[in-house]
This record gives C-alpha cells, structure tokens and sequence, in this order.
C-alpha cells in the first residue's frame, strides 16, 4: 500500500462497536488509515447509523433481495470494489464472503475471531473455551481465506479465562482485548504494509 492514508472499506451487521474503535482511530492523521465506507447485509443497524453519523458512504447488500447467493457475493464485490479499498475490514460481518469477492480482495480481507486460532473456530469461540476449560483464550486478526477462520494471523491477544467467568463475562473481556488488536493492526497494515508469505504474515513492505 502506497496511499496515505489507507483506505478502509468496513463491513458489518450489527452495532458496529469495532467500526467505531476504527473511526476513532482514523480521526487521528498520525494513525494512517481512513474509512471510506460502511457497508452491511442488514438496514436499520447502529453500525450503519455510526458511519452516518461520522459522513461515510453507506451501502446495504441483503442477501435475500439477490436470485442466489453467488449473486449477491458479486453484488457485493462491485460495490467494495468502487470504493477503492486498501483493506477491507469484515467487522462483526456475519455473512461468510464467497470465491468472487475473494479472487477481487485477496489478501487485503481481514477479520476477528474471538478465540486464539486454529482453536475454536465458528460462531461459538468464547463458548467453546469455556466448556473446554481452557485457562487461556483470546482473539484473532486474520487474513480471510476461504475457509472459516482458518486465513494467515495477523495478530492475536491471549485473554485469562477466570473461575467465575460465564460465556457473556469471558466474551465481553474478550471484544476489549479485539478492538485494541483490530485498531493496532490494521493502524500498522496501513503505515508499514504487509507481505503474506506461505501463512507468515509480516509488517513492513
């Protein structure tokens, strides 16, 4: 990436808290980055309301309003594609992106998983850990592949699993630790570049 500061396309589906650790961050020059957009697979959402809020483009691609799934994925694909993003961030998105929008944004997709991968994938890390009695669990930055959070890891932060904690307490300790992550990493991606090489993925151009 040779833009300054970097372009950020952000996808969500819900309240958007993650977005917003971004847009604070952004609103520092010294940070790199811009968001350019906000797209989601849902209307009505906080997520949206804080990118409007803040003057950034919005767009909404349901899934339902395409004849398939393919389609909507190219839909989508189209639209990222417009804003000219350096990165695209998958920020709460709650919908797996299919082949097309992954041969466009290849290696420049990233996402969050709440739990330290490989362990844990799927809808249910934090959940997952704590029946397993892990002591340790975290967060993951990565890269998105085709699989489900399976990409090269940008970065992660462990978080301590308590005695007392349930699946809510562990979870929200956890979304701490993933903003700071998401904003730190993706503030690098966006000041230093990034290489990908085999699944080593490495700061610097």
């Amino acid at each position: 990436m040779t833009r300054s500061p970097a372009r950020l396309v952000v996808l969500v589906s819900g309240s958007g808290t993650n977005l917003q650790a971004l847009l604070d961050a952004c609103a520092d020059p010294s940070y790199g980055a811009a968001v350019v957009a906000v797209g989601a697979d849902r209307g009505e959402i906080e997520g949206l309301a804080r990118a409007e809020r803040a003057g950034i483009a919005t767009f909404v691609h349901r899934v339902k309003e395409f004849e398939s799934r393919e389609a909507w994925d190219a839909a989508l694909a189209d639209t990222v594609a417009s804003y000219e993003p350096d990165v695209v961030v998958l920020a709460g998105f709650m919908k797996l992106v299919g082949a097309t929008f992954l041969e466009r944004f290849a290696g420049r997709t990233v996402n969050t998983h709440p739990a330290l991968s490989p362990s844990f994938p799927g809808m249910h890390g934090p959940a997952d850990a704590l029946a397993y009695g892990v002591k340790v669990t975290g967060c993951t930055l990565f890269v998105v592949d085709a699989g489900v959070d399976t990409g090269p890891i940008v970065a992660q932060t462990a978080v301590p699993v308590e005695d007392d904690d349930t699946t809510e307490t562990l979870h929200e300790r956890i979304k701490v630790a993933e903003r700071q992550m998401l904003v730190e990493a993706v503030g690098r991606m966006a000041r230093e570049g990034f290489t990908i090489d085999d699944r080593r993925v490495r700061f610097g151009s």
